[in-house]
């Protein structure tokens, strides 16, 4: 099985390494960006900073995001004889204040562009906005904010996304039983619509039902307490959908007797996930390759900042279904990405 891009994903790219073959279309060093104060920051045409905003520092997938930015930086600076760089600005939790304040920070501090998940498109469009009317392009990845003046957008389909994992879920279940809807961060505009997907597809089933959809922190111990506390309150539950994999993050439901017993299927496989898959309590993982939201999301923003091309304004990512049948692979283009903490015996598969 071969893990690659989709046609959109791949036209966002073929401008770089086209051009790193054959000459580019110089950036106008007169660019400039407002500082805090209103004087303008003349920019380098042979530096291009880009700040990086996901929605929280402790989630191991913007973690791996990161990586795929800074090895995108790195790549295109080797090839184009430039430094690009690559500026973390990730709160460390998820709030979307704190990422709107962090994009006015970013701004007047003369960035090039921004690349930003977005915990809560109501309030971070404003800064968004502002930051484009001052000359500084914003690109969105994972987490759009639509009615904003972004310039693209790269991620799954959110709605098509929580379809499949309903979807997925009702094939375990035979079409029946009482369902919960994991759900995480309420204000996520991708969540919304993953949930609302959920729904969406659970409704095409009529022996299914669901009994709620379940919020919390978005971190491995928080979600994990909401799925055992919903769990306990909930005896009659047969069945999870996870739209983001956040209790699998951490190996404690492997062992939880009631969890075990239950059907579930989740968004996500990242290294810690894969013993879910291994022993059969999450036979299915849908896969975003979060790797590539920092790498296609660098890339995208250096085709158009640097070498002012036309991008497109959706570049789709697709799911990669994960299963005991591709679990090897999958293991091998997760240490190919750079994760270090893929168990060796996967490897082997």
């Amino acid at each position: 099985m071969r893990f690659r891009l989709t046609g959109a994903a791949l036209l966002a790219l073929s401008g770089v390494l086209a051009c790193a073959k054959g000459g580019e279309t110089p950036k106008d060093s007169t660019k400039t960006a407002a500082t805090g104060g209103g004087a303008p920051v003349a920019h380098s045409d042979s530096v291009l900073r880009i700040a990086m905003i996901a929605k929280s520092s402790t989630n191991p997938v913007f973690l791996a995001a990161r990586t795929g930015a800074e090895a995108a930086a790195k790549d295109l600076s080797e090839k184009n004889h430039m430094k690009v760089e690559v500026l973390w600005l990730t709160p460390p939790q998820e709030d979307g204040q704190v990422q709107a304040q962090r994009i006015q920070q970013a701004v007047n501090d003369g960035v090039d562009a921004v690349l930003i998940s977005c915990s809560d498109a109501g309030k971070v469009t404003g800064a968004i906005n502002d930051a484009v009317d001052r000359g500084v392009p914003v690109m969105t990845f994972d987490s759009d904010a639509p009615q904003s003046k972004r310039f693209a957008y790269y991620g799954v389909d959110d709605n098509k996304t929580g379809q499949q994992t309903m979807a997925e879920l009702a094939t375990l279940m035979g079409g029946k039983g009482k369902v919960a809807i994991l759900a995480g961060n309420q204000n996520a505009p991708n969540l919304q619509h993953r949930v609302q997907g959920a729904k969406d597809e659970a409704a095409k089933h009529p022996g299914m039902q669901i009994v709620g959809v379940f919020n919390h922190v978005e971190t491995a111990q928080d979600a994990s307490a909401e799925v055992v506390r919903v769990d306990n309150a909930y005896p009659d539950i047969q069945g999870w959908a996870f739209i983001g994999g956040w209790p699998l993050f951490a190996q404690s439901l492997l062992t939880d007797q009631t969890f075990t017993k239950l059907k579930t299927a989740s968004v996500d496989a990242l290294p810690a996930e894969l013993a879910y898959v291994e022993k059969g309590v999450v036979p299915v993982l849908l896969a975003q390759s979060v790797y590539e939201w920092g790498n296609v999301g660098v890339r995208t923003i250096f085709d158009k900042v640097h070498l002012k091309k036309d991008v497109p304004q959706t570049i789709p990512m697709e799911l990669v279904r994960v299963s005991k049948d591709n679990l090897g692979q999958w293991a091998k283009q997760l240490q190919a990405w750079g994760f270090t903490d893929v168990d060796p015996k996967y490897l082997k598969m």
